[in-house]
């Protein structure tokens, strides 16, 4: 029995990895936005899509002309991000989070107990005590409630850097200002991390509204290039 402890609980405290994944997007985003700014001006004479679409969405871009972009939407689940990059990312309040909730879900039966490990503590040979004091936090955190201490009290001693999904939907203006700043070299190199990888989503798939996003992938980061 201890040793199926053991391996329950080395399964538990493990390296977590991020994944990004699009739940749901605006269909025909760009050809919304166009039709909608079409309505400002009724230019809809010059509608020829999608020559127009591409010529239109990149003038008011360069003009700052932002908030015909707001008609189209996009919503991400992100998962294997630590409690300490959501904690940033849900400071964009023009954009709509939905979060793992501490309080009610059970660390170890209905998810697994990991952890996101800073590449420094890699470098500098802190990762395997670092795992292991997670390890020995789950453990603490399993005891308190055999005991009778709520979740939503044992949750307290949980490190900053255990995984929490969260889903987020905001539209393509608010989308540019969250690429903008979080895949900035000076961000912090979790959000850059999995915001780039929202970025190269939103590039795939409304490639006309961030025409002007430069990614590089060797720095981990993105710029806007000049119009």
């Amino acid at each position: 029995m201890e040793e199926l402890k053991e391996n329950v609980m080395e399964k538990m405290a493990k390296e977590a990895l991020p994944e990004v994944v699009l739940m749901a997007i605006t269909p025909d985003g760009e050809d919304v936005i166009e039709r909608a700014c079409r309505t400002c001006y009724l230019s809809f004479h010059r509608y020829n899509p999608p020559s127009s679409t591409e010529d239109l969405i990149k003038k008011v871009i360069r003009k700052g002309h932002h908030s015909v972009l707001e008609h189209a939407a996009a919503t991400f689940r992100i998962k294997g991000g630590s409690r300490t990059f959501t904690h940033e990312f849900v400071r964009h309040r023009l954009a709509s989070p939905s979060q793992e909730s501490q309080r009610y879900v059970e660390y170890g039966v209905r998810k697994q107990f990991e952890v996101v490990v800073p590449e420094s503590m890699k470098k500098h040979g802190f990762s395997e005590k670092y795992l292991q004091l997670a390890k020995e936090t789950h453990e603490l955190y399993e005891q308190m409630l055999e005991a009778g201490v709520p979740k939503e009290d044992a949750r307290y001693i949980f490190p900053g850097g255990i995984t929490s999904e969260i889903v987020m939907t905001a539209n393509f203006r608010e989308w540019r200002h969250i690429c903008k700043i979080r895949c900035h070299e000076r961000a912090h190199w979790e959000i850059r991390r999995i915001c780039l990888e929202i970025l190269k989503i939103l590039k795939k798939e409304a490639p006309i509204v961030f025409w002007d996003f430069e990614i590089d992938e060797e720095n981990c980061t993105a710029r806007q290039v000049s119009s």
